[in-house]
């Protein structure tokens, strides 16, 4: 497996955000699809049928993500003025191309996400990973007119391959990493990757399904954690909040996230922005790795 040299702000370069703020917010929404014949891996019954079989159940569950969960969360961040970050699968770019322009259009950031949502690296041949980078990438830039300049894998799920691969491909980010706070570049011979970690503490799946918590849990864990955070000593992080069209985009629960979108934009201290954004401010990391 190939090393990619890396290199870490040093203490005399801190890295703050914009205006000496030090915590940025991401509003991450999963807009996704599956391949044909393939269901989402959750549903709200609980009980997976026995494999091989096709699950109709699970299958309407998933659909609900790109008709009606994402534009009810996309709807509920401009209310408050936020940019979202839209990890966008292939077939949705294909399918829905009028709708992705508008969100594109409209200021949000269309992030590459795999062609399919059960196309998980690991589990991929190096050939069909390739294939999943390259058609994931075209299907999005014939939607929306541009290329897409960051990409995060299905199930945040890549190694230094994939990586290698995606900043040989023009990418400028990527958000597969959850091994540290900050960014840091990664470089692969003439080529320079931006890795932004993810932070994975406010995701709607596992709180939902997992752990079986309620919409205002999510939204005091978030507070809490924010109150807690603010008490320390100052510290620049990122702070992720994830929804799925298909589990927190349904109405008894999207509430959730335009409450805590609520919290964010009124705390003037918080940078609520995107990666791409997060990219374009720690340009200068990326420079120095080359």
């Amino acid at each position: 497996m190939p090393e990619a040299r890396s290199k870490t702000p040093s203490p005399e370069t801190e890295l703050v955000w914009p205006s000496g703020r030090r915590i940025a917010v991401v509003f991450n929404l999963a807009f996704e699809m599956w391949s044909p014949g393939v269901t989402s891996g959750v549903g709200p019954m609980g009980n997976v049928l026995q494999e091989g079989i096709f699950d109709p159940n699970a299958d309407s569950y998933g659909r609900y993500n790109a008709t009606h969960g994402i534009p009810r969360l996309v709807s509920m961040l401009e209310r408050h003025g936020i940019p979202a970050s839209l990890m966008t699968n292939g077939l949705v770019a294909e399918a829905f191309p009028d709708v992705l322009r508008g969100y594109a259009n409209a200021g949000h950031d269309v992030v590459a996400h795999g062609m399919a949502q059960n196309l998980i690296f690991p589990t991929l041949s190096d050939e069909d990973a390739e294939r999943s980078i390259v058609e994931t990438t075209e299907r999005i830039e014939a939607a929306i007119g541009r290329r897409p300049k960051g990409w995060i894998s299905p199930r945040v799920t890549s190694g230094v391959d994939v990586h290698r691969s995606l900043a040989e491909n023009g990418y400028h980010w990527h958000g597969d990493a959850i091994d540290a706070d900050l960014p840091y570049p990664q470089a692969f011979g003439a080529h320079t990757i931006l890795a932004i970690p993810m932070s994975v503490e406010f995701n709607d799946l596992p709180h939902a399904m997992r752990f079986g918590r309620t919409p205002g849990q999510f939204v005091d864990i978030f507070r809490e954690a924010l109150a807690g955070i603010q008490q320390q000593p100052a510290e620049t992080l990122i702070l992720d909040i994830f929804a799925h069209g298909h589990c927190y985009g349904r109405p008894a629960a999207a509430w959730a996230i335009g409450e805590i979108a609520r919290i964010c934009k009124e705390n003037e201290a918080l940078w609520v922005t995107t990666r791409s954004e997060i990219a374009a401010h720690c340009s200068e990391l990326v420079k120095h790795a080359a």
